[in-house]
């Protein structure tokens, strides 16, 4: 039988479809094939922030299997992929590691996602738009494992040791405040937004921006705007949503 296709949200995992396959999610394997997309998304989003660089070592199978959920087997098929694909190399009884060749192959997943290419400018004026509105919905729906989360970001950002890794931390902290919503539209939104982020253009732009000062701004706001969505402040949170975001817009665009 032939697998129901379920929805996916974002350009690396249907390029995993075809590989994995994706069944609807009362179908008995979801749970397996959503624990591999997520395994897989889990080493590309290390590869593409470099957290992880070449020569990197891997967790081992077991460990993946452990932290993923899944046996050992459908690690090896995603493992198998991304080694395909150049990402990775195995070597026997010494494990795995990421490829010399890795920056080749991330390119190629940049350049087959190029029509769905955003500006900078395009980013900002949709988050400008977006992201004060979704502030009732967060103040309304977010629990406290909500507000968990996105102190988890703030600590994990201001404890970034580089631009990039501050980065990633700031982006998963608007993609938590949008989660916080309990909407999954909103959701695919905001995970479309972090896919742009991670865009080389966004990168050159925010680490070229991003001076030690304004860093400590952004930590400061972030900070701000979280204590408000815990108070429940909505007027005060959507106004310091809109500040944050005119401030990046300004620095890194210049207007």
């Amino acid at each position: 039988m032939v697998p129901i296709r379920y929805q996916v949200h974002n350009a690396r995992q249907r390029a995993a479809v075809d590989t994995i396959g994706v069944h609807p999610p009362n179908h008995p394997d979801f749970a397996i094939v959503h624990n591999a997309l997520t395994l897989r998304e889990s080493i590309l989003e290390k590869l593409t922030s470099r957290a992880w660089r070449a020569g990197h070592r891997l967790p081992t199978e077991r460990q993946l299997s452990v932290e993923f959920g899944l046996g050992r087997s459908t690690v090896r098929r995603v493992l198998a992929e991304l080694k395909d694909k150049g990402f990775i190399t195995q070597t026997v009884g010494s494990g795995t590691y990421v490829a010399d060749g890795v920056g080749r192959a991330l390119s190629e997943i940049a350049a087959a996602a190029a029509p769905m290419a955003t500006s900078p400018a395009e980013l900002m004026g949709a988050r400008l738009v977006l992201e004060p509105a979704i502030i009732a919905l967060v103040i309304g729906n977010a629990t406290a494992a909500d507000f968990s989360r996105m102190e988890e970001c703030c600590d994990k950002g201001e404890s970034a040791s580089t631009i990039e890794d501050f980065e990633v931390w700031d982006g998963r902290l608007h993609e938590a405040i949008a989660a916080a919503a309990h909407n999954s539209f909103i959701a695919a939104v905001f995970q479309r937004m972090n896919e742009v982020r991670a865009q080389s253009e966004w990168g050159m732009l925010k680490r070229r921006s991003a001076t030690p000062e304004r860093r400590l701004d952004y930590q400061r706001e972030h900070r701000e705007l979280v204590a408000a969505l815990r108070d429940r402040d909505g007027i005060r949170a959507t106004q310091l949503c809109i500040d944050h975001l005119t401030r990046v817009r300004r620095n890194m665009l210049g207007y």
